[in-house]
């Protein structure tokens, strides 16, 4: 009797010190705060969520905007941090950043290190070509054959989707995402395979000579949401947020500023 009270008692007093621990231990939001600035990784290659301008150094888009928007709600200020795609695991395990933004795939290797917010936007792999190839490419049989050329800018979601789906065309790796649709609308590739977001975006900006391939019925299944360092505050306090601004409106006046 004597000894499970003992027993019953020491496992109180470490559940305690334990809870005590816990709430004394800062979280990441509660560092942003104190900091008084919010890191947020971007690749600026991937419009419209985001564009760095290299001769101004200033990045532009969508997740721009929303970081913003996410930098005013904490009360600090943003400081974008380069990265890339080929690298941005390693810059976010080495805490380049807070939070990681830009159009950025939720994927379960990512989920592994960090965690997802609330998603921003659902859809899919899917083709763009030119305009007069479009009948061509409508499914994933028409395009992985020999012949085919396909462009894919390195190191992200885009080309892994290649590779586990293609094994018969070519693939090409192109550096520059900022210009690898004017490789296609140039001849130099016959389509590339990316978010369908992208693929209506890009519609727009080459006009009449590259179109989406069914955007409204993606190859496969993914959402794009805000890649956290894992702390569950933050990550509250992002999820709140977007439900604010999904619900008043400014979500959506920031959305159609790019894709509308």
């Amino acid at each position: 009797m004597i000894v499970r009270f003992w027993t019953a008692l020491a496992v109180a007093l470490l559940v305690n010190v334990s809870a005590q621990a816990q709430q004394a231990a800062p979280s990441r939001l509660d560092e942003i705060v104190k900091r008084g600035t919010l890191r947020v990784g971007m690749t600026g290659d991937y419009k419209p969520f985001t564009y760095l301008d290299k001769t101004t150094q200033q990045f532009s888009g969508f997740d721009v905007d929303m970081a913003q928007a996410l930098g005013k709600a904490l009360g600090v200020k943003v400081e974008f941090v380069p990265t890339a795609w080929p690298r941005l695991m390693k810059d976010f395990e080495a805490d380049q950043f807070d939070i990681a933004m830009g159009g950025v795939s939720v994927t379960l290797d990512r989920q592994k290190k960090g965690l997802f917010s609330t998603p921003i936007m659902r859809e899919g792999k899917t083709p763009i070509a030119r305009c007069a190839d479009v009948g061509k490419y409508q499914t994933l049989p028409d395009i992985d054959k020999k012949g085919i050329r396909i462009i894919v800018n390195p190191g992200g979601t885009n080309e892994r989707f290649a590779r586990a789906n293609i094994r018969d065309a070519e693939i090409t790796v192109f550096a520059d995402n900022t210009v690898i649709f004017d490789e296609i609308a140039k001849g130099n590739a016959d389509l590339m395979m990316t978010d369908a977001s992208e693929t209506r975006y890009q519609q727009k900006q080459h006009a009449g000579v590259l179109c989406a391939v069914h955007p409204d019925k993606p190859f496969d299944f993914s959402e794009k949401a805000y890649w956290l360092q894992r702390d569950m505050a933050l990550k509250a306090f992002v999820d709140q947020w977007l439900h604010i601004a999904m619900e008043d409106g400014s979500y959506k006046k920031i959305y159609a500023a790019w894709f509308d």
